[in-house]
């Protein structure tokens, strides 16, 4: 059973329920069961059966079935992106999205990038969101204009110095928008790279491809910003150097130009009360080159990567919204949700009735924003679809070995199979449980890194 030190504290139904759980039959299995979703705070339940037979003979090679498990169940991973609904399977997309991001920056084999694409020119940018009023902040000198000089967890912090005249209806559809504003400036920014090159983007395209991995986040004012990996390839890819005027200055001054064009902004027609609007990017654009591991820079390829596998597992809960769609606005009293994102999402309401194509009540929650918080171009690197088909197929061979069924040729084994969804989740003593599961996974892998940063620092200095 995990440490019981870290239950303490608990409410007197949780530990009743908790030591019911510990005190049946099948608890053993039931703590594999957790360890194997990885302490996933909320698994699917199935239930069924699994059958391997040989094609040929007709033998049964294995037979397994739930009725044997604990409440004749299996669980498995909720498999949730989001580290404020599952922080166990959080951890595991985010460690996908750092390999993901770091292939295409230093290269893997494995994944089908070259080491080579070190040697392309690759920058990481954010892009901002434009003012829509200002707000509580902490500027480098001197005090906010409140006044005062705020700490980092202040809870005014990103709020507006005077809500009443806040556009809050212009920064939810800005959100809204966020992702047609990013396909606009990718196209803008090939243009860009070609007029600098003296080609027509045709002839680019036979001579240099822009590959990127992009990542949103947001702000805790409650405005939409992306960070994003941009990189320039050959014709085919990081398979193929780029051609030799293509640099990282010659990016970063594409990328400048593309951000400011007139071409790469979204206008949004007048409805109802709502004036035209027309939507661009923040002045706050910040480009810096990514260096090679090693080499004394701060930007390096481990900490961009780093930096956007953090934030892939986030959404808009920093701002004090709800991590999942809201039905009504009484909720936001039920869950104590502040002022500044209740604004916001009432703005999402209120406007969903002038634009509601833009389905901006379904993505109240999101503060208006629908698009992808991760995403990337077609040959960056490896796909997130890749990864989790690497770690199946690891685990099925782990399978074959533990059942001594790695002899037999997968062709020639039928495999049958019946399984049913028979519910999720946990009960409050089986969460508790759960969390120190948890807890006691990602210390353990918190240790095996260290032990391997510190091995390889030893052999980097001898």
């Amino acid at each position: 059973m995990s440490d019981t030190a870290t239950m303490t504290g608990l409410d007197p139904a949780t530990l009743t329920d908790l030591l019911r759980v510990a005190g049946q039959p099948g608890f053993d299995r039931w703590q594999d069961q957790i360890r194997r979703t990885g302490g996933c705070s909320n698994p699917i339940h199935l239930q069924g059966w699994v059958l391997h037979k040989d094609k040929t003979t007709g033998e049964t090679l294995h037979h397994y079935t739930t009725e044997g498990e604990p409440g004749g169940r299996l669980r498995v991973a909720c498999g949730n992106r989001r580290a404020s609904r599952c922080p166990a399977c959080a951890f595991t997309y985010s460690g996908d999205t750092y390999h993901l991001i770091r292939a295409g920056l230093a290269g893997d084999i494995d994944k089908d990038v070259p080491a080579t694409v070190r040697d392309h020119p690759r920058v990481f940018v954010t892009f901002t969101a434009p003012s829509f009023g200002p707000v509580h902040n902490r500027p480098d000198r001197g005090t906010c204009r409140c006044g005062t000089r705020h700490t980092e967890d202040d809870p005014a912090l990103g709020t507006a110095l005077d809500p009443a005249s806040y556009d809050y209806a212009g920064a939810v559809l800005f959100n809204n928008h966020a992702g047609d504003l990013w396909m606009r400036l990718v196209n803008r920014l090939r243009r860009e790279i070609a007029q600098r090159a003296g080609l027509t983007q045709r002839e680019l395209a036979d001579a240099c491809r822009v590959s990127y991995g992009k990542v949103a986040e947001f702000q805790k004012r409650g405005a939409i910003h992306f960070h994003a990996v941009i990189r320039l390839d050959g014709p085919d890819g990081p398979d193929s150097p780029p051609p030799s005027w293509a640099g990282t200055d010659l990016l970063t001054d594409a990328i400048r130009a593309a951000a400011a064009h007139a071409y790469t902004s979204v206008s949004v027609p007048t409805a109802g009360d709502q004036p035209a609007r027309t939507f661009r990017w923040g002045t706050q654009l910040d480009i810096r080159p990514v260096k090679a591991f090693g080499d004394g820079s701060d930007l390096t390829e481990q900490a961009v990567a780093s930096y956007v596998a953090k934030y892939a597992t986030k959404a808009a809960e920093n701002t004090g919204t709800l991590d999942r769609r809201i039905g009504e606005l009484a909720e936001l009293d039920r869950h104590g949700v502040p002022d500044h994102a209740r604004r916001l999402i009432t703005a999402c309401r209120d406007l969903d009735k002038l634009y509601p194509e833009r389905r901006l009540w379904a993505w109240a929650h999101m503060l208006g924003f629908r698009g992808h918080f991760s995403s990337k171009s077609r040959r960056y690197s490896t796909t997130l679809g890749a990864l989790r088909q690497a770690r199946a197929d690891y685990r099925a061979a782990q399978e074959r070995e533990a059942l001594g069924l790695d002899g037999n040729e997968p062709d020639t084994v039928l495999v049958l199979a019946d399984w049913q969804y028979a519910g999720h989740g946990h009960t409050p003593g089986e969460s508790a449980l759960a969390a120190a599961i948890a807890r006691d996974i990602q210390l353990n892998r918190e240790t095996a890194r260290e032990a391997l940063h510190d091995q390889l620092t030893h052999e980097r200095e001898c």
